[in-house]
C-alpha cells in the first residue's frame, strides 16, 4: 500500500495494511527482545493477535477469539528453527491467524503458496524464465524466485495454505528446505540458504475432501497447533459478529444486527447440527455432511446483513439469513434435506421464541 486512500478503497486489505496503526503502536514500545530480523518480539506479535492495551492507553483489538496458550505456542514455536503446522477442521481461523502472524513478526503477509491439487513443485521452489533460459541458457537471471525462495532469502515468513492440498511428492520439496535451511538448484550448482527469521507458517485439515496426508518425514519438521472449534456458543456469537460487522463496514452495507439475535440463533444452530445434540442435551440430531464451521456461519449472516440492506428494511431478520442458513445446512439434496426437516420440526417449530425463523424456512420449502 501506498497511502491511506489506497488502503481505503480495496475491497480487502493485508493484515499489515489494515492495522498498520497497531503495528506501529506496537513496535513504538515494545524494548523486548526480538529473534533475527523480526519486527517485534513474541510478547507483542502476540499482544497484537490477542488484543490488550498497551501502557500509553493504545487499544490493541483481538484478531483472535481463542485460547491464548496456543497462540503463545504457536509465536514460540516460529522463534525457533521449526516450521510452524495450523490444523484444524475448516472454519477455524487457520489462514487468519497465519495471515497475521506473518503480518506481525514479518511485516507482511503476501508472501504466500496456496496448495491446490495442481500445486506445482516450482510454486514451492522457484521456476525459470523460458524466454530468457531458451536464449542464454541456465542463469541466476532467467531463474524466477517463487514465494518460498523470496521468504529464504529476505530472511521472512512464507505461509502455505492448505497444505494438505498438494500433491504428496511436491510437499516433499520442504524437507530439504525445512531441515537444512537450504533450497538446492542443481541447474547452476547453486544453492540459496536461508538468512535468519525465515521460517514456514503452514495451514491444514483433515476433514475436508481432496486431502493428501503429510508423509512422516515432513511432518516431524513441523510444530504442529491444532486450533479447535469455539468453545462456547458465546464465544463463537462474538467471533461471527466482530467479524460480520469488519466485513459490513469494509462493503459499505447499511444494515442492523438487531443485537445480536439472528447471529446467535444461526450459530445455534450449526452448533447444534455440527455436534448432534441440542444445547440443552435433551435430543440426540443426525448431523449433515457440511462441516457448518463458523466461517459458514459468518458467510450465512453476511448475506443477510446484504438482503436487509438492499431488499429489506435495513434491519436483519429471520427472513434474511433463511435462505443462505438452509443452503449451509443441505449440501446433499437428498441426505442432508432429510436431516434439516427434522431439525426444523422437532426442534425449531418447539421453540416459541423461534417462530419468525421456522415461517421462514418452511416458506422456502414451499418455494421449492
Amino acid at each position: 500500500m501506498t497511502d491511506a486512500q489506497d488502503t481505503a478503497t480495496v475491497l480487502r486489505a493485508h493484515a499489515e495494511d489494515a492495522y498498520a496503526e497497531e503495528l506501529e503502536a506496537l513496535a513504538a514500545v515494545d524494548d523486548r527482545p526480538r529473534p533475527p530480523s523480526w519486527k517485534l518480539s513474541p510478547w507483542a506479535v502476540t499482544t497484537y493477535v490477542l488484543g490488550g492495551t498497551l501502557p500509553d492507553g493504545t487499544s490493541i483489538s483481538p484478531k483472535y477469539l481463542g485460547s491464548a496458550r496456543l497462540v503463545e505456542i504457536a509465536v514460540a514455536s516460529l522463534a525457533t528453527d521449526r516450521a510452524l503446522l495450523l490444523l484444524g477442521v475448516p472454519g477455524t481461523a487457520k489462514t487468519w491467524l497465519s495471515e497475521h502472524l506473518a503480518a506481525a513478526v514479518s511485516g507482511s503477509s503476501t508472501l504466500v503458496v496456496q496448495g491446490t491439487a495442481g500445486t506445482p513443485e516450482e510454486a514451492l521452489r522457484y521456476g525459470w524464465n523460458y524466454a530468457r533460459l531458451l536464449a542464454d541458457g541456465p542463469s541466476r537471471a532467467a531463474l524466477v524466485a517463487g514465494p518460498v525462495m523470496r521468504a529464504m532469502e529476505e530472511g521472512s515468513l512464507v505461509r502455505v495454505e492448505e497444505l494438505t492440498r498438494i500433491p504428496s511428492d511436491v510437499q516433499d520439496s520442504l524437507i530439504t528446505i525445512l531441515s537444512e535451511k537450504t533450497l538446492p538448484i542443481p541447474e547452476l550448482n547453486a544453492e540459496i540458504q536461508a538468512r535468519k527469521g525465515f521460517n514456514v507458517i503452514a495451514t491444514a485439515n483433515n476433514r475436508d475432501k481432496g486431502v493428501n496426508d503429510l508423509s512422516s518425514a515432513l511432518r516431524r519438521r513441523f510444530n504442529t497447533v491444532v486450533l479447535p472449534l469455539p468453545d462456547s456458543l458465546d464465544q463463537e456469537v462474538e467471533i461471527v459478529a466482530t467479524r460480520v460487522r469488519s466485513l459490513g463496514a469494509a462493503l459499505e452495507l447499511p444494515a442492523d444486527l438487531a443485537a445480536l439475535s439472528e447471529i446467535r440463533r444461526v450459530v445455534t444452530v450449526m452448533r447444534e447440527l455440527r455436534a448432534g445434540v441440542t444445547e440443552d442435551r435433551r435430543s440426540t440430531l443426525k448431523s449433515p455432511s457440511a462441516t457448518l464451521s463458523t466461517a459458514e456461519a459468518i458467510s450465512v449472516m453476511m448475506n443477510g446483513l446484504s438482503l436487509a440492506a438492499h431488499f429489506g428494511d435495513g434491519t436483519v431478520r429471520a427472513h434474511d439469513v433463511a435462505a443462505s442458513l438452509v443452503g449451509a445446512v443441505v449440501k446433499d439434496p437428498v441426505q442432508d434435506r432429510v436431516i434439516w426437516q427434522e431439525y426444523l420440526e422437532t426442534v425449531v417449530r418447539n421453540r416459541p421464541e423461534w417462530k419468525d425463523l421456522y415461517r421462514a424456512c418452511r416458506d422456502l420449502e414451499v418455494l421449492n
